[in-house]
């Protein structure tokens, strides 16, 4: 199973459509997890055109996304639980809020962005990615996106890139 990560696209706005190097994946994607931020449906449109997405909603998106995404949510796939959520909020980490929403919930994966920041790292027995953005890098010297594949393993690995075209 193939699922790309992805989040904080901003489409309308840090960028109008995805990057090409982030299609490339999704086109072979089993599936696509958004982490929020999305601002318009306009990113969800283009993502759903690859494959199914699952994702929640962030604290730029419009009314009409909170219609079709919750808050967060739990998905389940091959028999690993997965957590996703946007993260935002206003005391703690980013990192700190997305572990805590989840706290007392049996999940094995917790997937969160709003911080841009790209991370892939165990914290006691919960893998946490966070996909950083595709099309809005901020200080960092690349945009970037997750690629997790479950199978008898589970193999996470970010994707650098330097163009958002």
């Amino acid at each position: 199973m193939k699922i790309v990560i992805t989040g904080d696209t901003h489409i309308p706005g840090r960028g109008t459509s995805l990057p090409k190097r982030l299609i490339e994946e999704c086109r072979i994607a089993d599936l696509i997890l958004h982490t929020g931020d999305w601002k318009s449906t306009k990113a969800v449109q283009l993502l759903s055109s690859y494959a199914e997405v699952k994702g929640v909603v962030g604290n730029v998106d419009d009314e009409e996304l909170h219609t079709q995404f919750p808050l967060q949510q739990i998905i389940e796939v091959k028999g690993k639980r997965i957590g996703i959520v946007h993260g935002h909020g206003t005391q703690k980490t980013t990192e700190k809020r997305a572990i805590e929403a989840f706290e007392g919930m049996s999940v094995d994966i917790i997937v969160f962005g709003h911080s841009h920041i790209p991370i892939v790292r165990y914290m006691n027995k919960t893998l946490l990615i966070n996909p950083g953005s595709p099309t809005h890098k901020r200080k960092l010297p690349y945009y970037s996106f997750v690629v997790l594949s479950i199978d008898q393993d589970i193999r996470a690995e970010v994707i650098f890139f330097d163009s958002k075209e």
